[in-house]
């Protein structure tokens, strides 16, 4: 059990990077004090313990995915619809799919991207995901040193996700730069020329893509992308312009942000505990214990909004209805209630699987599947080909860039020696 905070709520503002940036003092005092926390600066309500964000993730009938009900409450406020009417003015504004809509319709999405996100398929990719590791490896292992985010951690699973939709692996600078800039509106605060130079970028991206999409309606390959052109059939009426816009908006960002952030942090641990190096080494078979505690350890989704459809009371809290919500899954997975001794990483705790990483209920994520097969692909190749890896240079001050959702690192540079 973790000991009771001597902080108060009113000491920590989480709009302060730093607070954002090492987060857990908070939520810890966040659980204890107020587990359901209206933050003062956004008015949004953060869900923090794990019962209760389990609880806003697997009903969605009260907590819905559909933020456009609250538009006017978001993150950017005036600045969310000016945004909208740029995309909508030269391009395809935001609608609801997927990860923004709610059952039944919700199924008619994820249906289709359950076909192809399997577990065979993930399985036949084996080799390929295999292959790019450790050309990325080849790359920097001879030097003695990295740049581990931009030559690792980005690109592999970049250039995994590119390939399975069928994008050529040489832009993948460019896509992780309209990731980036798809995520911003909804994960930082942006002034109005921010977002106009951000809207410019989506702009660029859709236009791009909408070239791909009637490549491949006229020449469909064995890709994700023409799979999404070409869905249809008794179930399934064909997906629009505007809807597979807003499905690759969330491929292209979830492919790159989080695992190339669950990557980094799992290296991140393997800096700080040295010794940890060596055991995956001796014994590989514990790298899915290590992928998995490290999920919950540092999770790279720290926590996804909803909005209440109704009034509804949560610890003791009453969240009105048409309030933003955010579920907390970085603050959950390290409950005390949930996990003996939350803060400390411990490589054979036996409910770490139990980790709110990837969410839960209907939205649970639908690539981690493939995302886990790149986590132990990734430590197990740097494991087996390098040793005594640690940081060439300090960490930036604060280590992450500011996101309300995620939890990217900036950088870092990274010493080793060859196995």
């Amino acid at each position: 059990m973790s000991q009771t905070t001597t902080h108060q709520v009113s000491d920590f503002s989480f709009m302060d990077p730093q607070v954002m940036s090492d987060p857990y003092e908070f939520y810890e005092t966040l659980q204890q004090q107020q587990p359901v926390y209206q933050m003062p600066e956004t008015g949004m309500f953060m869900v923090t313990r794990y019962e209760s964000v389990r609880q806003v993730l697997t009903n969605p009938d009260i907590f819905s995915n559909d933020t456009s009900l609250a538009a006017d409450k978001s993150l950017q406020g005036d600045i969310a619809a000016q945004y909208q009417a740029i995309l909508e003015s030269r391009g395809w504004g935001h609608i609801q799919t997927l990860q923004r809509t709610d059952p039944p319709e919700h199924s008619r999405y994820r249906k289709l991207l359950d076909r192809v996100f399997t577990a065979s398929r993930v399985k036949e990719l084996g080799p390929a995901v295999d292959d790019i590791s450790h050309e990325l490896i080849d790359g920097f292992s001879s030097a003695g040193s990295c740049e581990f985010v931009e030559q690792y951690a980005m690109p592999f699973p970049g250039i995994v996700i590119a390939e399975q939709l069928g994008l050529d692996r040489s832009n993948i600078a460019t896509f992780k730069s309209w990731g980036d800039a798809m995520l911003a509106i909804a994960t930082k605060p942006m002034d109005a020329d921010e977002m106009a130079a951000t809207a410019e970028i989506e702009l660029e991206a859709q236009h791009f893509l909408a070239g791909v999409f009637e490549d491949r309606r006229a020449n469909p390959q064995s890709d994700l992308i023409s799979a999404l052109v070409h869905a249809h059939g008794d179930d399934m009426e064909p997906l629009n312009m505007h809807e597979l816009q807003n499905l690759m908006h969330q491929l292209i960002t979830g492919g790159f942000e989080t695992t190339q952030s669950a990557i980094t942090h799992a290296m991140w641990l393997l800096v700080r505990q040295p010794e940890l190096q060596d055991a995956l080494f001796a014994e590989p078979d514990k790298i899915k214990k290590f992928v998995e505690e490290s999920l919950r350890w540092e999770s790279p989704v720290q926590g996804l909004f909803r909005v209440t459809r109704r009034d509804v009371e949560l610890d003791g809290t009453m969240i009105p209805a048409g309030s933003f919500v955010i579920a907390r899954y970085a603050a959950a997975n390290r409950d005390a209630e949930k996990f003996v001794c939350p803060h400390k990483f411990d490589l054979e705790r036996k409910n770490a699987g139990a980790h709110l990483a990837f969410g839960s209920g209907p939205h649970f994520c639908v690539g981690a599947m493939l995302a886990r097969r790149e986590l132990i692909t990734a430590i197990t190749h740097l494991t087996q080909r390098l040793k005594n890896i640690r940081l060439a240079q300090p960490l930036p001050d604060p280590v992450h860039q500011f996101s309300l959702a995620f939890y990217p690192i900036k950088a870092m540079e990274l010493s080793f020696e060859q196995r």
